[in-house]
């Protein structure tokens, strides 16, 4: 099967944390036998959006690929007029929860041969779906050989951090509304709070390891990547019920799932603050969830599409 991924969210020297769960997922599909993945990847803004198709058309001229997949909304536009095969897209977040993406997004998929996102509870965004549209449900998994269990203080050590300090993760830049930094700083109270604002990707599972506790109390998530990189650390982490949070934290012992309240938080979280290295038993949950795991999913949805237009029964959208 010979496949394109086309996106704008990819890392570069300049954006290492552009999309580096895209990456994970097209280092993942590279790995598995009987693919061959070829990668256009440009960056963020309208102006690099306006000129992808061009350059999409000139640099595949004559090419014809099984599947183009395009990752984020506004991609599946140049996707879709460089002509190279059917396209799939999968929608991630910004492309359906912010305004200024979301008419483009919904405007392209009616043209797209299939439709995925990175949850069930996020692809509920799109309307009909699982009735008059079919959407799957496609994560993009985590590097179970990055985000791994350090110990705290060579974690603690190389961050410049107090060895025997009290530490929480907000694991986002706080400028992200939706994340809601505001209720993470709430719960921390006295205790210093660490965020991941402009932190470069390999350098996150030592962030992660020197914390406490992971605090992930977003409004909303597409999927929810940040408590499984927590669990596949061995690390404690608190989330509200939104994404993929209930599916990964329950029957953790020492994780916690529940909406925001403050106090219930600080109840849930103190046991991790008073330990001297607190851990959960989380990488067996959190490798369900793999790159490799979840790119054998994209495989099979990709198979599936070409046998419904191989056997010409359509595909509903």
């Amino acid at each position: 099967m010979r496949v394109l991924v086309v996106t704008n969210m990819y890392p570069t020297p300049e954006r290492p944390a552009l999309g580096p769960f895209v990456r994970d997922q097209v280092e993942a599909l590279r790995r598995r036998p009987g693919l061959d993945v070829e990668l256009f990847a440009f960056g963020p803004g309208p102006k690099a959006l306006l000129r992808a198709a061009g350059r999409l058309r000139r640099r595949f001229r004559g090419q014809r690929f099984d599947i183009v997949h395009a990752h984020f909304g506004l991609t599946a536009w140049p996707a879709l007029l460089a002509r190279l095969g059917p396209v799939a897209v999968t929608l991630h977040g910004n492309d359906l929860l912010v305004r200024r993406s979301y008419a483009a997004t919904r405007a392209a998929l009616p043209f797209c041969a299939l439709t995925a996102g990175v949850s069930r509870e996020f692809s509920g965004n799109l309307p009909g779906a699982g009735t008059k549209r079919r959407v799957a449900v496609l994560p993009v998994g985590i590097d179970l050989q990055r985000f791994r269990p350090i110990p705290r203080a060579q974690a603690r050590a190389r961050l410049g951090l107090d060895p025997g300090g009290r530490y929480l993760l907000f694991p986002h830049d706080p400028a992200r509304a939706l994340k809601r930094y505001d209720r993470a700083l709430e719960v921390a109270g006295d205790v210093p709070l660490l965020t991941l604002g402009g932190v470069a990707p390999d350098e996150v599972p030592y962030w992660i390891n020197a914390a406490n506790a992971v605090l992930v109390p977003s409004e909303k998530e597409a999927f929810g990547l940040s408590v499984i990189e927590a669990l596949a650390c061995g690390v404690p982490a608190l989330g509200t019920p939104v994404g993929i949070h209930p599916v990964v934290l329950e029957g953790v012992e020492g994780a916690y799932c529940a909406p925001f309240d403050r106090d219930e938080w600080r109840a849930a979280l103190r046991p991790h603050l008073e330990s001297e290295d607190p851990r959960v038993d989380g990488r067996a949950r959190a490798a369900l969830f793999s790159a490799d795991a979840m790119a054998a999913r994209v495989v099979e949805a990709w198979r599936d599409l070409l046998e419904v237009r191989t056997s010409g029964r359509g595909l509903a959208l």
